[in-house]
């Protein structure tokens, strides 16, 4: 006896549609799963086994072999557990195979029949309605995940008996209703205000620029300058997630499993900030089974580096990849999954190991052999791939003390922000890649980022100066373009132009001696 059960895995961040196949013979009792099915979906014999016994059904006491098709594919996770308890179920006429055509099912097991989370529903469900298919079975923990998608049921589910006798027409689940997105997406509501931070006011404009144009920043300064403090406000001044990048960033989230219950969709901008000891795994994203690492965690929002050349040397250069493509490939023998992770780069460091070399209160301790060291971890492909550099010095006592109010709100500099984010959406309205400066490819910045003859000689005069990269050259534009922006200029001025060469002169001053 033969029935066949509709499931999906999650590749990378896309679902794909497994055929799950079960056939039962008149042999020894036995219970087999083939497809290269992995880790969990080996263990899910004696899940499904106890489930379906106490869910009121007796196992059937055959050989019971179950295919995960395509065969080609790895299969790994959870999620199949009750596709294989229905395909049972189905095979030994418990179940009409009628009912299993148009449906995909997805949940784990417990060994009392009870329904658990799984990771990756939103992109299954995704995959399913795309393949056609006109409903999906979840968990019920699951359902509001699933119900993002439109044109596909979603129903929910916390019992294995219940799902059975659902697909026999025995009774009914709860049907879950499509939530409208537009509704869930709302306006930047970040609690911490850049207001808090005394003094630094070029840092913080160097900040709107960054947030402006999605550019990556590299802030140095002694301990206590407030580089963290800045760091964590950058979230409140850029401009809230629209409904395709909620939906994205979501994606990411529902494989890593961190979707927080009862928020099913990603409406605020990630902040990842690892500690300076994270692995280069857990970093760029792999494992076993690959997982998304915090570059991809960070997508379409802001990864904060601190103490960076604390950092083991391989996870700094891996930062390579995601820096330049916005995303991360990571291949195995079998296979091969691709995550996004286009994410602001924010990274803040000591200009040496002392933390004092800029401190005027204080001695730095370090000898230029250990200063020089200490930089050299940072190398100079990673600094080319961050666009705007600033010194934060310690802050002064007046500073701190300064109790006017002419420290402009997080929310002033976001409509700032807005204005410009806008302007370059209107801009680049025809690419699909390109949605702030930060993303122009070199053929493009040809384009868009023309500067007039007196920023031309700035720039030549700077570029010889400095020795600037042609990926540093290509960046001073794409600031120059996002300063204009900032300044509702349509043509690139040298003042625009003057600017950004200061956000690339700090590297050279420390790195090249």
């Amino acid at each position: 006896m033969f029935a066949r059960v509709n499931s999906a895995a999650v590749i990378g961040v896309d679902g794909k549609i497994i055929e799950v196949e079960a056939d039962l013979e008149y042999k020894l009792p036995s219970f087999a799963t083939v497809g290269l099915a992995e880790g969990a979906v080996k263990e899910s014999k004696e899940r499904v086994t106890s489930a379906i016994k106490n869910s009121g059904f007796s196992f059937p006491q055959r050989k019971v072999t179950i295919n995960l098709a395509p065969a080609d594919l790895r299969k790994e996770g959870s999620a199949f557990d009750l596709p294989i308890a229905i395909g049972i179920l189905a095979a030994d006429r418990r179940i009409p195979a009628d009912a299993l055509k148009k449906i995909v099912l997805v949940g784990e097991l417990s060994l009392d029949g009870a329904l658990r989370h799984v990771r990756g529903v939103l992109p299954i469900t995704i995959e399913a309605r795309d393949k056609g298919f006109e409903a999906i079975i979840v968990p019920k923990e699951n359902a509001k995940e699933a119900a993002l998608v439109d044109n596909i049921r979603v129903f929910s589910a916390s019992e294995l008996s219940e799902v059975a006798g659902f697909l026999s027409g025995q009774n009914s689940i709860e049907e879950i209703q499509h939530l409208e997105l537009e509704s869930l997406v709302c306006e930047n509501t970040c609690e911490i205000d850049i207001s808090d931070v005394k003094g630094q006011a070029h840092v913080k404009r160097a900040l709107e620029v960054a947030a402006a144009g999605s550019h990556n920043i590299l802030m140095v300064g002694p301990p206590g300058s407030g580089k963290t403090m800045l760091a964590r406000r950058i979230p409140g001044i850029l401009p809230a997630m629209t409904l395709e990048e909620a939906l994205e960033t979501t994606k990411v989230h529902s494989v890593a499993g961190t979707l927080r219950e009862g928020n099913p969709l990603v409406v605020e901008r990630p902040f990842r900030d690892p500690h300076h000891t994270i692995s280069e795994v857990a970093l760029i994203g792999g494992g076993v089974y690959p997982r998304p690492g915090e570059v991809s965690m960070a997508h379409n929002g802001v990864l904060f580096m601190d103490e960076m050349p604390e950092l083991n040397k391989k996870s700094i250069e891996a930062l390579r990849q995601p820096l330049e493509d916005g995303a991360v490939s990571i291949s195995r023998a079998q296979y091969k999954v691709k995550y996004p992770a286009s994410f602001m780069l924010v990274v803040a460091m000591n200009p040496c190991p002392c933390g004092y070399m800029t401190d005027p209160r204080h001695e730095c301790t370090c000898s230029p052999f250990k200063i020089q060291r200490y930089m050299a971890k940072v190398s100079g492909p990673i600094l080319d791939r961050i666009d705007i550099h600033v010194d934060v010095p310690a802050v002064s006592y007046r500073d701190l003390t300064d109790d006017s109010d002419q420290n402009e709100t997080s929310e002033t500099i976001r409509n700032r922000i807005n204005t410009a984010r806008e302007i370059q959406k209107n801009r680049y309205k025809r690419f699909k890649s390109i949605h702030a400066n930060a993303h122009l490819e070199p053929r493009s910045i040809k384009q868009y980022c023309r500067i007039d003859d007196e920023g031309e000689l700035i720039l030549r005069r700077s570029i010889d100066t400095f020795g600037f990269s042609a990926r540093a050259y290509h960046r001073i534009l794409k600031v120059s373009r996002t300063i204009a922006d900032l300044d509702g200029q349509e043509s690139i001025l040298a003042r625009h132009v003057s600017e950004a060469v200061q956000y690339r002169t700090l590297d050279r001053n420390m790195w090249i001696k």
